[in-house]
């Protein structure tokens, strides 16, 4: 059965293609300049940032670094880019626009301005609006689906407890939610394997090169109703934060709750955890006024649930 996405990825890549070929992006060539686009975004980068490495411009440009150094070197046997020595490290070079860079630079700019004012004059002002806030999130999405792939989202293993348990503590510690009254003092969090492996739990961790890096996972909610579970125990170290993991796990653990029959998911958190806050609103939980179940976990006060029906 197709879904809503699947309905939209024809239609899109449809209007991603038309978009290309209005910036003459197929044809490799920046308008009628002569430089190419991959060189047209090199000058743009070194005029924003005055000074790159190779590495620098590789990382931001998305090349590897042979790629780059054959686009610096195009650039630098054309007059536009100048290389000089590291002054912390003599054995790095760094890049910087030449006059005729920067000259070049502000051509390139007033062209793609051009071209981006005289279609947005076509456009109604709340028309303008859709179409930034449309590609800046679809910008965004692409740029945490890039980095996404390098990680991988399984359920956990026994040999994962020791790991899990240290990510739970060093997560909570850091938002100052230790002690009694907290989910950090439940015995399952040195046997999470153990504690989730049965027919009305779930738990996963999101590893990169073999490292568990964040986890998460629902359960049947203690002293609740047998069609409530919790969502639990929804970590992440800083390193995995900011690529849109908390939302694809938590959207992970509810589509494995609906399998399991629950009709209801609850969970608690405190108020400091902002971000998480805003998160399992954007999900749609609703904030409840007391608690469900009987958790132990005292020391919360935000209360949250979601109809999975």
């Amino acid at each position: 059965m197709s879904t809503p996405i699947d309905n939209l990825v024809p239609r899109l890549r449809q209007q991603a293609r038309v978009l290309v070929r209005e910036l003459d992006v197929i044809k490799g060539i920046f308008q009628d300049t002569g430089y190419t686009y991959s060189q047209c975004h090199a000058l743009f980068e070194l005029q924003q940032h005055q000074l790159l490495s190779s590495g620098e411009l590789a990382s931001i440009l998305q090349l590897d670094k042979s790629t780059t150094s054959r686009l610096l070197k195009s650039l630098s046997a054309q007059g536009l880019v100048k290389s000089e020595t590291n002054g912390l490290d003599h054995r790095q070079k760094l890049f910087a626009l030449t006059p005729a860079g920067q000259e070049a630079t502000r051509c390139n700019n007033n062209l793609a301005d051009r071209q981006v004012r005289e279609a947005l004059q076509l456009l109604k002002e709340e028309e303008r609006q859709a179409v930034f806030q449309g590609l800046q999130l679809y910008a965004k999405a692409l740029r945490q689906s890039r980095l996404q792939r390098e990680y991988t989202l399984r359920p956990i293993r026994l040999s994962d407890n020791e790991r899990v348990a240290r990510i739970i503590r060093l997560v909570m510690t850091e938002f100052g939610a230790s002690g009694q009254g907290y989910s950090i003092m439940d015995p399952e969090v040195d046997h999470m394997y153990e504690a989730y492996n049965n027919g009305r739990s779930a738990f996963f961790v999101i590893e990169r090169q073999g490292e568990a890096l964040g986890c998460g996972g629902i359960a049947p909610l203690a002293g609740g109703k047998a069609d409530t579970c919790e969502l639990k125990k929804m970590y992440f170290l800083p390193e995995l934060r900011g690529m849109g993991w908390g939302k694809r796990l938590a959207s992970h653990c509810l589509e494995h709750a609906r399998q399991l029959g629950y009709r209801q998911c609850y969970l608690e958190t405190v108020d400091r955890m902002w971000q998480a806050n805003r998160l399992y609103r954007q999900l749609g939980f609703e904030r409840l006024e007391n608690p469900l179940g009987c958790t132990g976990h005292s020391a919360c006060e935000a209360y949250y649930a979601l109809s999975l029906g």
